[in-house]
């Protein structure tokens, strides 16, 4: 059985980073910025991410950078339009029955080393109609792929499948 590299215990900066998130979110869910919701949501925030502390590991994976938010737009639309892109790819398949339909499972290889990083990856995979991801081991996604070509090696269907996506949560994600 392989052994997964545990993620690095959460700094200071990720603790922080949590409860920006939580006191953002309850502004927003709030609706004003009056003085006692204000400080009620950073009590809230504060007491939210004690207890959660021991969970935050996970946040170790997190780049914690001023360029990050904007990785993290360009992540989402490369996502949005391999969606787009993929949805009309399996609509086409179903509407034209003469378009192949070569289901394969594949090994992707990735080079993000936080186990939220390789979470998002296969979620994303898994989210873009025509392929799911069957598990992760170690540095490898295993994917079912709707439109595998015989002979397809490791190095194209990481190309095909998931570089595009990686390129950008590598931005935000390690």
């Amino acid at each position: 059985m392989e052994q997964h590299r545990a993620d690095p215990r959460p700094t200071l900066g990720h603790y922080l980073f949590t409860m920006a998130v939580l006191f953002l979110l309850w502004v927003l869910l709030a609706g004003t910025l009056r003085q006692d919701e204000l400080i009620a949501g950073g009590v809230t925030a504060v007491l939210v991410t004690l207890i959660a502390g021991p969970r935050l590991a996970i946040l170790g994976g997190v780049r914690l950078s001023p360029l990050a938010p904007v990785h993290l737009l360009r992540y989402l639309w490369v996502f949005f339009a391999a969606l787009v892109r993929a949805n009309l790819d399996v609509a086409r398949r179903v509407l034209s029955p003469s378009l192949p339909i070569r289901p394969g499972v594949v090994e992707v290889q990735t080079r993000l080393r936080s186990s939220l990083g390789r979470m998002l990856l296969a979620n994303s995979i898994t989210l873009t109609p025509g392929t799911l991801t069957i598990d992760v081991l170690g540095d490898r996604l295993l994917v079912h792929w709707i439109d595998c070509s015989p002979g397809t090696d490791l190095a194209a269907a990481t190309a095909a499948i998931s570089e595009s996506f990686e390129r950008h949560i590598r931005g935000f994600l390690k």
